[in-house]
């Protein structure tokens, strides 16, 4: 991808990075030489992004290029929004805390350069504000009240606004941050440009680091650039076409913010969104379940005032589930009346809604792999050894699973693929891993997950590498689709 610095007058351009062309504002709107470039990375640091302004014009017009502006017009729309700031300002609550204690006076102020601040002690705060507000220069406004502080204001600013004595700073911030830009991207021309989500420290992640290198084998044969990310490559997802988010997912983490912000953004995106919000919650899903008469558990969502129903109606033993329970954990079972009141107790302290759930003993859980509509795969999960769930987790804080076993979809129980199929067309179009139980002839839908295990060796052993070229198949055909759109 090639990266143009758009400014208002290049002759009045104080700050010197070498081996970055810059021109003005007027030429990129009004050149048609800009208009049919491709690739094209357009980092927008004119004086202003006002409403109808030069710099809210770059912006506006690369997005309509499918160029790649930073900031874009959705970033730039958030610097002044009151209703973001105070949302960012609640979630950053803990580290705003911690990063001004040692402040004693009740305003601060602190200037943010590629998401960097000349007191390094501020470099934490500056990056996480950078990452959700996104101009090269920011001015962020703090003010204490009752020993608090709160993030008052933040706006771009220009960079004949920065102080005399911060411009070899910005100089050197400005030189880092595109020598970062150049250096990951050291490629042959390609089509399109592919982020894979990842956590280096993840105990449990959806791929080993096997999986993810023959993901990335499959995506470039298709001429995708491939690049794995961290939650702090936020600040860059609009540099790529397409997000494959191979963390585990929660609403209430980065993974939904950069789903959420790569959809915006116009990239294809698996985990999409919405799948992660509809997944992610199994107080949705047993209701969606129900609704659509897809056989399952017999299951009922109580608060702490009903939750009196559950041994007229379940018995025991049954399971309690936490809405956002993933990996067995918020997961427990109930074996009589006093374990029961102990631990709802425990879950209702996080949620005020939990799943009670019919306990259906089975000594493994089949799990079809879904993407668009079709299967892929087939697993069969054992339960831990002396176990009822596939993990086991100890109080020492080691997990154990079970073995798996790989089927062709056409070895899979029909049933088991059948009601698989409905369950996951519920939730949309994405890549999903459907948990079935079978028993007496019967099956029972578990649950769908929006990020399912694709390790190598277990959910690959079939298909081996076809597995991940199909996934890298559907990103491509979508990619291309949105292309066409546009």
């Amino acid at each position: 991808m090639n990266h143009l610095i758009v400014v208002n007058n290049p002759k009045n351009w104080p700050l010197d990075i070498p081996g970055v062309d810059i021109i003005s504002a007027k030429s990129y709107i009004t050149d048609p030489a800009f208009i049919n470039l491709k690739s094209l990375k357009v980092y927008n640091l004119c004086r202003s992004y006002r409403y109808q302004s030069l710099g809210y014009y770059v912006s506006l017009l690369a997005n309509a290029r499918g160029h790649k502006p930073f900031p874009n017009v959705l970033a730039i729309q958030d610097i002044k929004s009151q209703s973001i700031i105070r949302i960012v300002s609640d979630e950053l609550n803990q580290l705003i805390q911690k990063s001004l204690k040692p402040i004693h006076t009740d305003k601060f102020t602190l200037s943010i350069y590629f998401g960097k601040n000349v007191a390094k002690r501020y470099d934490r705060l500056a990056q996480k504000l950078f990452n959700q507000f996104q101009a090269p220069f920011l001015r962020a406004e703090f003010s204490k009240k009752d020993e608090e502080w709160i993030l008052k204001n933040i706006q771009a600013i220009s960079a004949n606004e920065v102080p005399e004595e911060h411009k070899p700073f910005i100089t050197q911030m400005a030189q880092d941050f595109f020598k970062k830009r150049y250096s990951v991207t050291p490629k042959k021309d390609t089509r399109y440009d592919l982020a894979i989500l990842v956590n280096p420290g993840e105990e449990l992640p959806p791929s080993d680091e096997k999986a993810l290198q023959r993901f990335i084998r499959a995506a470039e044969s298709l001429d995708f650039h491939t690049e794995l990310i961290t939650k702090d490559d936020y600040s860059r997802i609009n540099e790529f076409d397409a997000l494959f988010i191979r963390e585990t997912t929660s609403v209430m983490h980065h993974t939904y913010r950069m789903a959420r912000k790569a959809a915006a953004e116009g990239l294809v995106v698996i985990d999409d969104p919405e799948s992660i919000l509809m997944c992610t919650n199994k107080v949705y899903l047993a209701e969606l379940l129900t609704k659509h008469q897809i056989p399952a558990p017999e299951t009922l969502i109580i608060s702490p005032e009903t939750a009196e129903i559950v041994p007229e109606k379940l018995g025991f033993p049954c399971i309690l589930k936490q809405p956002d329970s993933s990996f067995s954990q918020g997961v427990v079972k109930v074996n009589d009346q006093n374990e029961f009141k102990e631990k709802s107790n425990q879950l209702f302290e996080k949620s005020d809604l939990l799943i009670a759930q019919q306990f259906i003993p089975t000594t493994f859980d089949w799990r079809v792999g879904i993407l668009n509509g079709e299967p892929l795969y087939g697993c069969k999960y054992h339960m831990a050894r002396k176990h009822w769930q596939i993990y086991e987790r100890t109080e020492g804080g080691k997990t154990y699973s079970g073995n798996a076993d790989t089927l062709a979809i056409e070895d899979m129980p029909k049933d088991v693929v059948k009601n698989a199929l409905k369950a996951a067309k519920l939730i949309g179009n994405g890549l999903y891993g459907v948990d079935v139980k079978e028993i007496d002839g019967k099956v029972y839908v578990i649950e769908v997950n929006d990020n399912p295990s694709i390790d190598s060796g277990c959910e690959d052993a079939v298909l081996k590498d076809k597995l991940y070229q199909a996934i890298m198949d559907e990103f491509l055909r979508r990619v291309e689709l949105k292309k066409k759109k546009n």
